[in-house]
């Protein structure tokens, strides 16, 4: 499934918002464009306008992971994922962290998902027991999730979504390589001018027919 980032952050801010927040879901399009643009929890931080936000949604929509219902005065907005793609609640908790945060080892994913309802209740009680969940979501003929290894300085494999685009993890873009520094061609000495001059008179010399100089004397200072 391919979504877009801006698809992407709009499903999981329905997850989050329906699993953290239940008594204020589903979302009116006011209450979806503040979680899109959220500054806690979010990586990177956006400033998507209520159009991009609604534009987003729509597409959600007819991938068939949402649904829009009006009410009166504004739509509300929810996500149908687990009856979407038949995932249970670990999977929806462990995919919304990581869509709306990016790739995670298994300790990272542990510590985000403590507000989700869970087969455990409300998070997880080790980095084991999500460790198995991405194993099977990975292992699908048709994957969620797949461990992208160890970025530098960390100890723990990373695990990222496959439902489309994702911005670049910083820790994947490497360290840019350093300009080449330009450098000013050597001059040329004297002896040098010299010699250049002498090839060249030398060819002009019998281009006219002229008898070629063997030698030309030094010339004082």
């Amino acid at each position: 499934m391919e979504l877009t980032v801006k698809e992407v952050r709009v499903l999981g801010c329905l997850i989050e918002k329906g699993a953290t927040t239940p008594d204020h879901y589903p979302l009116s399009t006011n209450a979806l464009v503040n979680a899109c643009n959220q500054r806690s929890n979010r990586e990177p931080v956006v400033e998507y306008s209520e159009q991009e936000a609604v534009a987003a949604m729509v597409l959600v929509r007819q991938n068939g992971l949402a649904r829009t219902n009006g009410s009166g005065r504004s739509d509300k907005h929810r996500h149908i994922l687990i009856d979407a793609l038949g995932i249970d609640l670990d999977q929806q908790a462990l995919l919304a962290v990581m869509m709306l945060r990016g790739p995670q080892s298994s300790g990272e994913l542990k510590t985000r998902t403590d507000r989700y309802a869970t087969s455990q209740g409300s998070g997880f009680e080790s980095p084991d027991d999500i460790e198995a969940v991405l194993t099977a979501m990975a292992d699908k003929a048709d994957p969620y999730v797949a461990n992208i290894g160890r970025g530098p300085g960390q100890s723990q494999d990373r695990w990222a979504h496959l439902f489309g685009e994702t911005v670049p993890d910083v820790n994947d873009l490497g360290t840019p390589p350093t300009p080449a520094t330009p450098t000013t061609p050597a001059s040329p000495s004297l002896a040098q001018r010299v010699e250049s001059l002498e090839a060249r008179l030398a060819v002009l010399e019998e281009a006219l027919g002229m008898p070629a100089a063997t030698s030309y004397p030094a010339q004082d200072d």
